[in-house]
């Protein structure tokens, strides 16, 4: 009889790269493979330690010097609508959310180049093309969902989000939009239709990705009530802003051995038929 141990996930680090968030600063990413029927549990398990998806990997911010990148989440059952969150929703009632497979489509896509050309020209996704695309919606080894929003009236595609559904929430993986509409707050809308998302199937998170202090692009997700960080090893309660500092130190990271020691892996034995 020949029996086989279960393989561990194995862990890398990125070289570094230039940081898309802090100017001046390098950026290293601590990785794993995400494939085969433990993808599911592994996802599960990593991504409440912090961890993102991005295609058949998991990633986490791991740089030699700077610990200014944190995991954010808003917890469904802490959150209350602002006075201006609540104009937003109503804002944008005359959209139409509908959920699909994963599956690329060139009306997606041409959003997809008409938000990156407008908002991110410079970003790392800017030469993007059609086949990378699909790769990023579809290349996918555990449940996810795209989410489109449509105008009723014209029909017109507006919005869509890559979607992870966990066993304790939902993770907004990449989202894009009409940048025709400044003022309807389409990424704010997409995060307040997740939440609802969230609380309509009993799950308790939404994931976020990343929150930074001391970079403007991330500062938008400061504003959600119940939001909760990942630091020290844990998830805590977003406190004001303003104390959190993206000063750069080398004593504010841990080492990547004590990192890859300190994960928390989930029971990856086959599951007997």
């Amino acid at each position: 009889m020949r029996h086989t141990l279960p393989i561990a996930p194995q862990f890398y680090v990125t070289a570094p790269q230039p940081c898309p968030y802090l100017e001046g600063r390098m950026e290293r990413k601590l990785f794993t493979a995400l494939q085969g029927e433990t993808a599911t549990k592994l996802n599960n398990s990593l991504s409440g330690q912090g961890f993102r998806r991005s295609q058949n990997v998991l990633y986490r911010p791991s740089c030699a010097d700077c610990a200014a990148c944190m995991s954010a989440r808003i917890n469904v059952a802490d959150f209350s609508p602002s006075k201006g969150q609540r104009r937003t929703i109503k804002r944008n009632a005359g959209l139409a959310r509908r959920a699909t497979s994963p599956w690329a489509t060139e009306e997606q896509y041409d959003l997809f180049r008409t938000y990156l050309d407008s908002r991110h020209a410079n970003g790392g996704m800017a030469d993007m093309d059609v086949f990378e695309f699909a790769a990023m919606i579809e290349e996918t080894p555990i449940r996810s969902r795209v989410i489109e929003y449509h105008d009723k009236q014209t029909r017109e595609l507006i919005g869509v989000c890559l979607t992870d559904v966990l066993e304790d929430g939902v993770s907004m993986v990449y989202s894009f939009y009409s940048p025709d509409r400044p003022r309807d707050g389409l990424g704010n809308y997409i995060i307040l239709d997740h939440i609802e998302i969230a609380r309509s199937a009993g799950l308790p998170y939404v994931y976020l990705g990343y929150w930074v202090p001391g970079s403007p692009k991330m500062g938008y997700k400061a504003k959600f009530s119940g939001l909760e960080v990942y630091m020290g090893g844990a998830w805590q309660k977003m406190r004001n802003p303003d104390d959190f500092s993206p000063d750069q130190h080398p004593l504010n990271t841990v080492p990547i051995a004590e990192q890859v020691a300190n994960i928390a892996l989930p029971d990856l034995s086959p599951t007997r038929r």
